[in-house]
């Protein structure tokens, strides 16, 4: 345990060492300041910006910049859509030499929905069905767009709460985003993943002959009688056996591994994601990735403070979201370390702990803090089988994607922190009596209604799809186990699209046209309500006069604050969300402690 917890620390503190410099680099980029990188991405920009005649000095206030979001996302999603739709015609053949069919169109609609939302949930085995001009132009293509986007309105929500009535220019901001911190990145870590061992080759499956050799006429294989105790009787026909040939599938796999967990996509090459060796074959690989997952959402908190000039109140809020995400590790990992207690009851070590649904070369501590990270920062990349969790240790991911502001992707999920930020200076004016005020403005009515508003949106998109799927018994077949756990498979479906998370429970076969379209919905919903709420919240604070500071102000940039923001994310979250999981992993973790196992009906 001692080897466990040091490794999990040696990663958080490297995790801490890159957030500063990272930080600080993209408060330059987007407060505009010179940088080291100006010779070679000015002329890139300006280019960009004459073809799409883009002014970059033109300033836009909240609903502008909504509607260049708006827009520029919904031509992405139709050309992503078209692309799934044409990958089997023969004109595109050099880019589908793995021979992919055409895809059914809900499905189409769920993926293209899907990874243009920074969600990249996936209702499909990524070497079975995409080409490698799907998967280039259709999922690595808005896996920087959308990681873009959603930094760029982060960035916004961020100057509206400095003051400026102007959010900046969407398309600029989109663009830097882009050219000065995605592609550059991912470029280099993308090569060092290369040489790491993962493929990056337009050559289709490799066919290769295992160890028990070429295709051989098979041997007449003895069949057992169906009577008892009767005789085996060799089979008529010798036929000729694949047993010693595999078709092994590669592809662009080091390019979408390296933007997918930087830009906290978490949508994977191959239907294993980060669990096959092929996206992350071994314990180095697996600390990059994590330390990739947290790079842009821990530095836009280190970044707000330079922006805004208030470091004080950035670490205010870096300690409380640091204080979740180590909490909801410890739990994860001493679930997970424990094990299941019905398997030692049958005399199956615990020594371990849970092993199963993992990979023997991450061990416990790894896994832990991927499956931590993965849903804290809104990836969805996982390199085990969340579905495989002890239910207890399922609470991590749960309570991540439940609260979606533990640190969150890049941008939004900063913006999901300040539903909270706000809720809590409400609560506390009220019990003090006094306006609340926030960052020198006054939060009043027209605030609390729009950070509300964002809030319950996301319990109503995944409670409100579990009701319908449940009450209507739509598409019940695909869940694949009785009880809760069953239960919990479908809540952690909607609560992953509703938090453009992506991660999933494995056991629910969600590829049917009822989960297609409801989780298209879902992801759209939850993507754009709330950031079309915030930037108009952040539109609304920029246009208040700022109050001057008295000694009846509350501080928001102390351990004061941070107690009162921790016990407002603790006192909603539990109203809001605790009963649904009372239901699920709760009910789950209370049967297996008292040796209760369920059976699915009929068997």
């Amino acid at each position: 345990m001692v080897i466990d917890i040091l490794q999990m620390a040696i990663v958080l503190a490297l995790g801490f060492l890159i957030m500063i410099p990272l930080g600080r680099y993209m408060a330059a980029v987007f407060m505009f300041k010179p940088t080291f990188a100006d010779g070679l991405f000015n002329p890139i920009d300006n280019l960009i910006y004459r073809v799409c005649r883009v002014n970059r000095d033109e300033g836009m206030r909240w609903p502008g910049y909504i509607k260049a979001m708006l827009l520029t996302n919904l031509a992405m999603w139709v050309l992503i859509f078209a692309t799934f739709m044409v990958q089997h015609e023969p004109l595109f053949a050099a880019l589908n030499p793995d021979g992919q069919g055409m895809m059914n169109p809900f499905l189409a609609f769920m993926q293209a929905s899907s990874f243009i939302t920074n969600t990249d949930w996936q209702n499909y085995g990524g070497e079975s069905t995409f080409s490698y001009m799907s998967q280039m132009f259709g999922l690595i293509f808005p896996m920087f767009t959308s990681a873009a986007t959603g930094l760029a309105c982060g960035v916004a929500f961020i100057r509206g709460l400095g003051g400026s009535v102007s959010l900046g220019n969407f398309y600029v901001d989109l663009t830097r985003g882009i050219t000065r911190v995605m592609l550059p990145i991912s470029l280099v870590v993308g090569i060092a993943l290369v040489g790491f061992g993962i493929p990056a080759t337009f050559d289709g499956a490799q066919a290769a002959t295992t160890l028990n050799g070429p295709l051989t006429p098979a041997s007449p294989t003895a069949v057992a009688s169906p009577e008892a105790n009767a005789s085996p009787t060799p089979e008529a026909t010798p036929s000729l056996t694949s047993q010693g040939q595999q078709s092994i599938t590669r592809g662009p796999v080091a390019p979408l591994s390296s933007i997918k967990h930087l830009g906290t996509n978490g949508g994977g090459f191959f239907n294993a994601n980060s669990a096959h060796p092929f996206e992350n074959p071994s314990p180095v690989t697996n600390v990059i990735e994590i330390l990739l997952m947290g790079a842009i959402p821990a530095s836009i908190i280190y970044m707000l403070g330079i922006m805004l000039d208030k470091k004080k109140q950035a670490w205010t809020f870096f300690g409380v979201l640091a204080a979740f995400y180590t909490a909801f590790l410890a739990i994860d990992y001493v679930n997970e370390k424990s094990g299941n207690p019905l398997l030692s009851s049958i005399g199956v070590s615990a020594a371990q702990g849970n092993m199963e649904g993992k990979e023997v070369r991450f061990g416990q501590a790894q896994t832990a803090l991927f499956a931590n990270a993965t849903t804290a920062f809104t990836t969805g990349s996982v390199d085990s089988m969340h579905d495989s969790m002890t239910p207890g240790g399922s609470v991590t991911p749960f309570s991540n994607m439940f609260l979606n502001m533990v640190f969150g992707g890049k941008g939004v999920g900063f913006i999901n922190l300040f539903i909270f930020v706000v809720l809590g200076v409400f609560m506390t004016g009220l019990m003090v009596g006094r306006t609340p005020e926030l960052l020198g403005k006054k939060i009043e009515v027209h605030e609390v209604k729009l950070a509300s508003l964002a809030f319950l949106m996301h319990p109503l998109l995944i409670f409100g799809f579990m009701a319908l799927t449940f009450a209507l018994q739509l598409d019940l077949g695909a869940i694949s186990n009785p009880g809760p756990h069953g239960f919990s498979e479908v809540m952690y479906a909607y609560t992953s699209m509703a938090a453009n998370n992506g991660s999933a429970f494995a056991g629910l076969s969600s590829n049917t046209n009822w989960y297609n379209v409801s989780g298209g919905i879902t992801v759209i919903l939850g993507r754009y309500i709330s950031i079309v709420l915030m930037l108009a919240l952040a539109g609304s604070m920029a246009a208040k006069k700022t109050v001057p500071m008295t000694i009846g102000t509350m501080r928001t940039d102390n351990r004061v604050f941070a107690g009162v923001l921790v016990g407002t994310v603790l006192i909603i979250g539990a109203l809001t969300f605790f009963p649904v999981m009372a239901l699920g992993p709760i009910a789950d973790h209370l049967a297996m402690v008292a040796g209760q196992t369920f059976q699915a009906a009929g068997s």
